[in-house]
Order: C-alpha cells, then sequence, then structure tokens
C-alpha cells in the first residue's frame, strides 16, 4: 500500500468515527451549484461558506462548461432543485499554461507525465503515446474573465438550461482568497 492510500484511509477512519451527516437529504439545502476547477489550492467550502450538504460543486480542469459540466448542472436543476449557478474559474489556472496543439504534441510522444520550465512543456518519458489527444477539446484558457463569460453564455445558450436559472461569473483570486466579479458574465448569465 502506498503511504498517500494508508494516509486516506486513515483520516476516513476518523472522520467516520464521529460522522453525524447521515441524516442530510439529496437535494442541497441551499439550492445552487457551483462549477469550478479542480485545482488544490480552491476550497469551495470554504471561499463560498459552505457545509455539506448545501451546494452542489462540479470540478474540472479549468471549471469549463464542458457538456459533462452542463451534464451535472442541469441534472443539479431538474432533478434536484438548484436554481442558482456559479462559474468560478481562478488566477493563476495551469489551463492558461498550454494549448490543444502543445497537449497533444506531448500525448503523442508518451502518456508519462511531463515537466515545465521557462523554455515551456518538455515530455521526458518514453513512447508509445497516443495521437488521440490531437482530436480532444482541452477547453485551454487564454483570458480568465474571456473564458468565464465564454463558459457562462455556453451554459445560458444550452437548449436544456431553463432561462430561469440565474447563472453567476467570477473569478477566484490565488493570492487573496477573494472573488472577482466578471460584469459581462454577470451580463449574460442574468436570466431571461
Amino acid at each position: 500500500m502506498s503511504q498517500i492510500l494508508n494516509e486516506v484511509l486513515s483520516a476516513n477512519q476518523a472522520y467516520a468515527g464521529s460522522f453525524n451527516k447521515g441524516h442530510l437529504p439529496l437535494p442541497p439545502a441551499r439550492h445552487f451549484a457551483i462549477l469550478t476547477c479542480m485545482d488544490a489550492r480552491l476550497d469551495p467550502a470554504k471561499y463560498a461558506g459552505l457545509s455539506e450538504g448545501d451546494a452542489h460543486v462540479i470540478r474540472n480542469a479549468g471549471g469549463r462548461a464542458s457538456d459533462d459540466a452542463i451534464r451535472s448542472l442541469v441534472i443539479s436543476y431538474k432533478l434536484l432543485g438548484t436554481r442558482e449557478w456559479f462559474v468560478i474559474h481562478h488566477t493563476d489556472c495551469g489551463m492558461e499554461l498550454f494549448t490543444n496543439e502543445i497537449m497533444g504534441d506531448l500525448l503523442s510522444s508518451s502518456l508519462e507525465t511531463a515537466t515545465i520550465d521557462a523554455s515551456g512543456w518538455h515530455d521526458v518519458g518514453k513512447g508509445p503515446g497516443s495521437t488521440e489527444g490531437k482530436y480532444i477539446n482541452w477547453l485551454t484558457i487564454k483570458n480568465q474573465e474571456q473564458s468565464v463569460v465564454e463558459d457562462v453564455t455556453r451554459i445560458r445558450n444550452h437548449v436544456l438550461v431553463p432561462k430561469n436559472i440565474p447563472i453567476y461569473g467570477f473569478i477566484y483570486d490565488v493570492k487573496t482568497g477573494k472573488l472577482v466579479e466578471v460584469p459581462d458574465a454577470m451580463a449574460a448569465g442574468r436570466p431571461l
């Protein structure tokens, strides 16, 4: 067993030993959902003041409005009653550090972990790789504000998203912990 696996199982044992939240209902108590990045520096429970059972938190690389993220938001609304959605990207996001082409090229070389330095990304692994990565839109980010606007707009315009749901757009500042409103995203996400 790895050290990480042991640490996780030990932490879970301690958590389960005093667990008293088995009574929480399936729908989120505060009736909202957050779409945000998987970055380990973000703790939506802390920056949004959440406790278990309060809200749905959907996370992926970049906090992007992928088909799967929209699927989750629609389920959150249709079956579990959320009435407001937040799209929260963040400063210093790793999704700003590469393009679709870079990712495709790295995966073509090998499936091993790559490294980055001042001159860019380098594949240090040995093949085989896969060209399949060249056919995926990795939803990279060139401009944080614009990506929030794009994601809020994509969600707002999706055929399965009711027009009465407010969708808010923010950028979380990893240096200050503050949520910074993106005005154009807020406008795009207004309920109709």
